[in-house]
């Protein structure tokens, strides 16, 4: 995700601008946020993205520019995902079972 200055590793976030929601069977599209959608989760790290390379040429000019840039990202893990009335986690739950 985008890189967050004031969010250090083991913090957690609360990320209230969700775009889309899909689960097995339905997709949510927002228009543009999906309302009461909110996703925890925690950083990470913070991490460089791969050098982006920048070069400039004018044929018979003698210029040549070279510049490089890399972007940094912030690195998170989804602890849960909550729609307007239920939740998904991500973490391990025991399978309901069905008594009949």
């Amino acid at each position: 995700m985008p890189y967050h200055r004031d969010a250090a590793p083991e913090d957690s976030l609360t990320i209230d601008r969700v775009l889309l929601l899909s689960d097995d069977e339905t997709v949510t599209v927002g228009t543009p946020t999906v309302d009461g959608a909110t996703v925890e989760a925690t950083v990470v790290d913070h991490v460089k993205g791969d050098k982006v390379l920048v070069f400039k040429k004018k044929r018979r000019k003698r210029f040549k520019v070279k510049r490089g840039h890399r972007q940094q990202y912030t690195k998170i893990r989804i602890d849960s995902i909550t729609t307007g009335d239920e939740t998904a986690s991500t973490a391990d739950e025991a399978p309901a079972s069905a008594s009949a």
